[in-house]
């Protein structure tokens, strides 16, 4: 809902966040394709990653050099001649011994050692998967067009892309997947079940999902295709304005500039930003989409850490263009990461009035480390808070106006939240 060597990329404009790559993905938000792997997640370049100096391996930081010279910040419960030791049983007496290649071990080491944080959001990702990741959030891949995470331990779709096959074939946002073609999800690794789900254009994967306000268990059927991410588009519906950003990813800057410059050319009497179903993307873009109302200079987001002297605010860099256009903005429980990033800002200063429901509540930031043979770690090391101090992680930004859409609503083409929005445009001072 996606990785790389982008530590070296570089973008023009004045962001200060362009500085350091970071991504932060929705969840691992995952866009489920062909050539997956957040998280998005995406779910995940120099558009926002995090990296250290230049995406290094952390210089000797760390480094085991052999078993016999161990950094001095290991407890003395921890041993490494205990993993040699495991290592060569292994490849002694493991009775598949051509199936165990010395690449397999290392990486499955590695992998395990992540997944010990149980941390949904932190993973180690091998060449092959690193590099996957990165084409994901080019915009362009096969698959359901889907991004999963992880939503009260539970997998979780968090929301499926615009004009998708898992859109077309009915898969909603906040639908929990109980099975993915008859396997059990319970207790399976985001990573894992990614790679169920993901495949090549054509093929068929079948998911069993659990909806909200339905009690029986749904089967959803879906062909993979090639996706293509458009992820901003605007039109005009009774002189208001309708813009829809359904990602921050790779082409969402251009596009959005595009937009708001017809916006300004036809002078509506309002915007609706439509952030509904948008598991988010890359930080640098959520700041610079905020600037177009956020005045620059003033916080748009603020990063904590578990260091406080590490703790840093994003500024706009923007003009704040469309902030004298009345706005609403609209947000489910499909919008995420990026997405509450822009609607809390909005929000904490009152540009705009947000409708709809909670949002997903992913607002943890995770650091790309792409490391000298191809893989890279993703891991967590820092949580969003909104301008004025509201956690967005686990509590999702809670909407000015809560109107929910019922399975009714979608079943008759109804959109309350829209019409909603539509209302309190045009309302009169």
């Amino acid at each position: 809902m996606n990785e790389f060597t982008t530590t070296n990329l570089t973008s023009p404009g004045p962001l200060p966040v362009k500085g350091r790559p970071k991504i932060f993905l929705i969840g691992l938000v995952i866009i489920l394709i062909v050539i997956s792997l957040f998280v998005g997640i995406v779910i995940g370049l120099n558009k926002q990653i995090v990296g250290s100096a230049a995406g290094s391996d952390g210089a000797n930081l760390g480094r085991v050099i052999n078993t016999d010279t161990l950094p001095d910040y290991l407890t003395k419960d921890v041993n490494f001649k205990i993993f040699w030791k495991v290592w060569d049983i292994i490849k002694n007496k493991y009775i598949d011994h051509d199936a165990v290649t010395d690449a397999k071990l290392f990486y499955g080491a590695l992998k395990g050692t992540v997944e010990a944080l149980e941390d949904p959001y932190s993973v180690f990702l091998n060449p092959q998967s690193s590099k996957e990741f990165s084409e994901e959030l080019e915009g362009k891949f096969e698959g359901i067009g889907a991004e999963i995470g992880i939503r009260k331990d539970r997998l979780t779709i968090i929301a499926p892309l615009a004009d998708s096959p898992a859109q077309k074939a009915g898969l909603k946002a906040l639908d929990r997947v109980a099975a993915i073609d008859d396997i059990d999800t319970t207790g399976l690794a985001l990573d894992e079940a990614v790679k169920l789900i993901r495949g090549a254009k054509g093929t068929i994967v079948t998911l069993t999902v659990q909806r909200e306000g339905r009690a029986e268990l749904l089967k959803i059927a879906i062909t993979r295709d090639t996706i293509k991410i458009k992820s901003v588009a605007v039109e005009y519906q009774d002189n208001i304005a309708y813009l829809k950003v359904s990602n921050f990813n790779a082409d969402t800057t251009g596009g959005f500039l595009e937009a708001a410059n017809d916006i300004l050319s036809q002078s509506p009497k309002g915007i609706i930003l439509d952030l509904r179903n948008n598991p988010g993307g890359y930080l640098d873009t959520a700041v610079e989409i905020a600037g177009y109302w956020v005045p620059e200079g003033e916080v748009v987001v603020k990063e904590e850490f578990s260091n406080p002297e590490l703790n840093q605010e994003y500024r706009s860099a923007g003009t704040g263009q469309l902030k004298d256009f009345k706005t609403v903005v609209l947000i489910n429980g499909g919008s995420a990461s990026a997405s509450e990033i822009v609607a809390g800002a909005l929000q904490d200063f009152k540009l705009a009035a947000v409708v709809g429901e909670t949002s997903f509540g992913k607002g943890s930031v995770q650091e790309l480390e792409n490391l000298s043979d191809g893989s890279s770690l993703k891991i967590t090391i820092a949580h969003w808070l909104t301008p004025q101090g509201r956690l967005i992680e686990k509590n999702g930004i809670a909407p000015d106006v809560e109107l929910k859409m019922t399975e009714e609503d979608y079943n008759n083409s109804r959109d309350p939240q829209l019409d909603k929005a539509k209302e309190i445009i045009n309302q009169t001072e």
